[in-house]
């Protein structure tokens, strides 16, 4: 037998899904390994819309379970991470030959009823001649609905997750992909970029890449999967209030407009069919359709030179037989290897942002019965992820505090840091009553104290990591800054 550490799970993929399951089997007793093969929420899981939503469009094709169970979640997950996810409402346009007003208003009417909708507002009729998200629009539109849903910072959520599950003992290896993995004597033996493991159990939550690592592990993948690019476009601001809008478009589809990062406007998403091994990159085509399709609603045309950053990200869909990428299912299966073939593997198919706590409970119940140091109960609803430990509607109170106690830093300053750390900021932030105590700054307020605990505590190893998942900097900090960040980091 191998002389390689043995762990009762390993999980295989750093994205949402994977850190929800390490986190939540780690909280009930077990001891698990997490393994990624670049660093954490590096693919799908940081290309997100960046929203925690049931789906409105989802009810057109019937996805009520799908929908409820996404809805549901909302105030779930807004209740255990209140830094880094908050309640938006978003405006959406009733155009006259799209979708029928009534259509609309029965979408919303079950929106706001089969979720357990509970602290977030109902949906409202609004006259877009008065309502602050009209101004920014061509005129011409009267008529609009106000609706409820949630904004997330999808690549900390994962960071996070993974924090959680450490501190409850479970081991992070990321830059670790699997090369090898069979079964033997009841466990899993496992080979990696960083050295060689055993598990009792499995799981397979390598998104987009689960059919490569069933194909790595011997075992038949149950389902086929699609893969849908979805791509985003950041421009300069285009509204100064705090609503979000839900558009329509003459294709059927829809895409949405966000305010991001204070300074400027998120538009997203496309659905395209990605090509496996292709470059996952916003196409011309794509960034076009984006650029047109808001500027059919904004008085302030949008072109392709006004994008200051495009990403992309794949979705990794059950294959439905759908016709379009759009209508794919964002639902999830899970499947579980029989006993008769020996250690057991859970694969995990699809899936979205907003139902991954969800998943990862239905996950670990699932492997319980053949994992006897899965011994506590579910708990993920009711313990907050790090630096979320604060009421859910205290996040100004927080901000207030972190503002007095460190009176040397701008608004700009403490809004960012407070929806990124929560109350984990004082961490880094420490003693300091001026910016020459937390070192060099590497522009837009990144300073040594920041970039040293992203580094210790949150995996960060490269500019990237640091600039565009762990923070969004990127978007301010100038080349000649990025590069003197990368060679502090030793990449």
């Amino acid at each position: 037998m191998s002389a390689a550490e043995l762990y009762d799970l390993a999980v295989i993929g750093g994205g949402v899904n994977g850190a929800g399951i390490a986190r939540d089997a780690a909280g009930r007793g077990a001891k698990v390994l997490l393994l990624e093969a670049g660093d954490l929420a590096q693919g799908t899981s940081s290309a997100s819309t960046k929203l925690i939503h049931g789906g409105l469009r989802y009810l057109e094709h019937y996805e009520f379970g799908l929908v409820r169970e996404s809805l549901k979640e909302r105030e779930a997950l807004w209740a255990i991470a209140p830094h880094i996810i908050h309640p938006m409402r978003f405006v959406l346009p009733y155009v006259h030959g799209l979708r029928p007003r009534w259509l609309l208003r029965l979408g919303l009417f079950l929106y706001d009823h089969i979720g357990g909708r509970k602290r977030l507002p109902a949906t409202r009729t609004i006259d877009l001649r008065q309502h602050p998200a009209g101004a920014a629009l061509k005129g011409g539109f009267t008529t609009g609905f106000e609706y409820s849903d949630g904004w997330v910072d999808d690549a900390r959520l994962v960071v996070l997750n993974a924090m959680d599950a450490a501190a409850h003992g479970a081991t992070i290896k990321i830059r670790s992909a699997l090369t090898a993995a069979h079964r033997s004597e009841g466990t899993w033996e496992l080979t990696t970029a960083t050295g060689s493991y055993r598990a009792k159990a499995l799981v397979n939550a390598a998104g987009p890449g689960v059919l490569k690592v069933e194909g790595l592990l011997g075992d038949a993948p149950d389902y086929a999967m699609r893969l849908v690019r979805g791509s985003h476009i950041v421009v300069p601001k285009l509204f100064s209030h705090a609503f979000s809008y839900f558009f329509q478009l003459p294709d059927g589809r829809i895409f949405f407009a966000i305010p991001y990062q204070r300074d400027f406007t998120l538009i997203g998403t496309t659905d395209r069919d990605q090509a496996e091994n292709a470059p996952i990159a916003a196409s011309e085509e794509e960034i076009a359709y984006l650029c047109e399709g808001a500027s059919r609603y904004f008085a302030q045309s949008i072109t392709p030179g006004d994008v200051v950053w495009t990403y992309s990200g794949v979705r990794p869909l059950i294959d439905d037989g759908s016709g379009k990428p759009e209508a794919a299912t964002r639902g999830y299966r899970l499947e579980l290897s029989d006993p008769a073939k020996g250690a057991p593997l859970l694969s995990v198919y699809g899936g979205k942002i907003t139902t991954y706590r969800h998943l990862a409970e239905e996950a670990v119940d699932l492997l319980a019965p053949r994992l006897t140091a899965l011994s506590g109960k579910t708990w993920t609803t009711s313990q907050p992820l790090p630096g979320g430990d604060f009421p859910v509607g205290a996040l100004d109170v927080l901000m207030a505090s972190l503002a007095a106690a460190y009176p040397f830093l701008g608004e700009a300053d403490v809004d960012r840091i407070t929806r990124a750390y929560g109350t984990h900021a004082r961490t880094w932030l420490g003693e300091a009553q001026g910016w020459q105590a937390l070192g060099r700054n590497f522009g837009a307020g990144l300073t040594t104290a920041e970039v040293d605990y992203l580094r210790t505590h949150e995996w960060a190893i490269s500019a990237e990591d640091v600039l565009w998942r762990r923070t969004k900097l990127g978007l301010r900090l100038s080349k000649p800054e990025q590069a003197a960040l990368a060679e502090y980091l030793g990449t």
